[in-house]
């Protein structure tokens, strides 16, 4: 069942409870009227007929009469005969009740009728009939509700046409409100499809009214730029890992041709030319582990897990200063206690690249320092410092400033540490350190 067709079906039903709805209470209402019109009859006609010193049940405003006394025998009736006589009417007589109505069924047809208590010492009927005296009685008016039926039955037919016609106009009318309405939600569809048909990332829609509809298509187009914005960066990636990995390459292919002719080069050189060669097979290791570390982002499934993060910068100061010994580097710390909630290897690989570029732009002999305090973890340098140009560009992907180019390294490393920042819920921001040099901030929320 197509959407279109829901709406129409669930017009259809809308009106269709509201119709029958209206057209019961109108029903009843009007059922109402006439019983009361009908009641309203039989009251006047008790007043006419009690209104003379004696009742003639032979002229009760052309309704069936009947006076019943308490006991149940009757004392005067109408010339039809003897009219029904039930415990309701012997309590009437007997002062139970007063003005009392209900319906009977006589010989197949519906009767309203009215008991009414008879005033005592009222003679019924002409000078043959005896007086009742001190005796009670009711008087049993009956009045036939055929007409009354009648007007029901064709104001009943009446409304069921009716009400079959709203059903069907709202259903043809749901067709052509819910084809109109979905004409719109159409031409996105076909946008959507052309979209995945032709991966036409350019493609969008004109959004039109401010309206829900104008919502929706303001959303497509959001995602519509959201993918070329993905896709873009998709193949700036290819681009750019194609561009880092040509370098290594071409000169790992250039070094193993030389090595071909292994016995033709002395030792010296030979030595020389296994070190270039350990040092780029180390360089595309290192990229190919950042292409993996940005690759894998957001895909990180593993809970976050609570641990002291003063802890873990204290261990990778440990092993970085191994590194910083071979340059005479030193490494100094101020760290603060304090206890996150994160993930660890993650938020590891991100300090280890601070430390790293610290260690790298350091002269040989100086000092990086290192402070941890409320989550925020501080790595100044006395390099040269970075550009004011260069600042905004430093954590996008395969960035090197132009001073970086002839070091060593894959522009990865801080492009890493913002992606890392970025999904655990804290950030990083690089400034120029007080005594020259940079100074790198990263900052990760605490628990305590």
């Amino acid at each position: 069942m197509t959407f279109r067709t829901r709406i129409a079906m669930a017009s259809a039903v809308a009106v269709a409870i509201a119709v029958i709805l209206a057209a019961g209470a109108s029903f009843i209402v009007a059922r109402h009227a006439l019983v009361s019109s009908t009641d309203d009859t039989l009251v006047q006609a008790a007043r006419t007929t009690l209104s003379h010193p004696f009742i003639d049940t032979n002229d009760s405003g052309g309704t069936l009469a009947q006076v019943v006394s308490a006991d149940g025998t009757i004392i005067a009736q109408s010339p039809a005969g003897r009219l029904p006589v039930d415990g309701l009417v012997r309590t009437v007589a007997k002062g139970g009740h007063t003005q009392t109505f209900t319906s009977a069924l006589i010989d197949g047809t519906e009767f309203r009728e009215l008991i009414v208590p008879v005033q005592t010492g009222i003679q019924v009927g002409g000078e043959h009939l005896p007086a009742i005296g001190t005796t009670r009685a009711a008087l049993q008016l009956f009045v036939p509700l055929s007409g009354v039926n009648h007007q029901l039955g064709e104001l009943g037919l009446t409304l069921l046409l009716v009400a079959l016609g709203g059903v069907i106009i709202a259903a043809l009318l749901g067709f052509v409100v819910a084809r109109t309405a979905l004409r719109p939600l159409n031409s996105v569809t076909d946008a959507v499809e052309a979209l995945a048909e032709t991966t036409d990332m350019s493609l969008r829609l004109e959004e039109g009214r401010a309206d829900e509809l104008g919502r929706l298509r303001s959303a497509f187009n959001q995602l519509f730029t959201a993918l070329e914005r993905s896709d873009d960066q998709q193949r700036q990636l290819v681009l750019d890992a194609s561009h880092e990995l040509r370098t290594p390459l071409t000169s790992l292919r250039t070094n193993t041709e030389i090595m071909r002719q292994i016995d033709a080069i002395d030792p010296e050189t030979r030595e020389q030319i296994i070190a270039d060669m350990l040092t780029q097979i180390g360089e595309l290791t290192t990229l190919i582990r950042d292409l993996t570390e940005l690759a894998r982002g957001e895909s990180q499934v593993a809970p976050a897990t609570v641990f002291r993060l003063d802890e873990l910068v204290d261990d990778l100061i440990a092993i970085d200063a191994t590194h910083g010994r071979t340059r005479s580097i030193e490494i100094t710390s101020e760290l603060s206690p304090c206890t996150v909630r994160s993930h660890r290897d993650r938020l590891a690989r991100a300090i280890g690249n601070l430390l790293d570029n610290a260690i790298k732009w350091s002269p040989e002999g100086g000092t990086v320092h290192v402070s941890l305090a409320a989550g925020v973890i501080t790595v100044a340098d006395q390099g040269p410092g970075i550009d004011p140009e260069d600042m905004p560009k430093i954590f996008d992907r395969f960035y090197r400033a132009p001073a970086a180019r002839s070091l060593p390294g894959s522009g990865l490393g801080l492009a890493i540490v913002a992606q890392v920042a970025r999904e655990e819920g804290g950030s990083v921001a690089v400034a120029a350190g007080d005594g020259g040099g940079t100074l790198m901030r990263l900052e990760i929320p605490t628990i305590d």
